[in-house]
């Protein structure tokens, strides 16, 4: 069995001080690390992808959009930084070595309307997600999405909604990822889900 850990537990920006976390987790049986990219320029992974492969570490990573960046919204001009931002985290991917990018960035993470998703922000998800899937797919690198509860978005709440936003994607680097944290919240049945 393989067991993983993700860094937003201690920081949220990978820095020198994160090395002595990895080094302790490697010691204690990790064989995995979940890293969280926000920002950053793909340049500066590279050394990170070679410090984890002399630990022995696999990662993959870890992201959100904001509001400022959200592939839903009505603003073309905001939908488009988000698809942006979520390609340079695909190149951060690429350089630190991860072939997973995982997370909750289908939508605005904390960002709330009032009310379910709309046809149109459904659609601008999909659109979204579809550039993005397309640049994955190029360079080797499976988008995880999770859902999450609804007290932390309103976009994707369950593993129906997920599996639906995915096949209307069509791109097999497209996928889910089933967090049980979440699912125990929002499912009826964990094990029906």
């Amino acid at each position: 069995m393989r067991y993983g850990m993700n860094l937003l537990l201690w920081t949220d920006e990978l820095t020198d001080s994160a090395l002595p976390i990895l080094e302790k987790l490697k010691a204690i049986g990790y064989t995995n690390v979940e890293i969280p990219i926000m920002k950053g320029d793909p340049d500066s992974f590279y050394k990170w992808g070679q410090k984890l492969d002399d630990l022995g570490l696999e990662r993959s990573v870890v992201t959100v959009r904001t509001a400022d960046d959200n592939p839903i919204s009505r603003d073309r001009n905001t939908r488009e930084l988000g698809i942006a931002r979520t390609k340079r985290t695909i190149d951060c991917c690429e350089a630190i070595g991860a072939k997973l990018l995982a997370g909750p960035y289908h939508s605005a993470l904390g960002e709330f309307s009032g009310k379910g998703p709309t046809t149109e922000e459904w659609g601008y998800g999909v659109e979204s997600m579809q550039k993005v899937a397309e640049y994955a797919e190029r360079r080797g690198i499976t988008l995880g999405l999770e859902y999450l509860n609804r007290f932390e978005c309103y976009f994707l709440n369950s593993a129906e909604d997920t599996v639906r936003f995915v096949k209307a994607v069509k791109n097999p680097s497209c996928q889910m990822i089933y967090d049980t944290f979440h699912a125990h919240i929002e499912e009826k049945s964990v094990q029906a889900s």
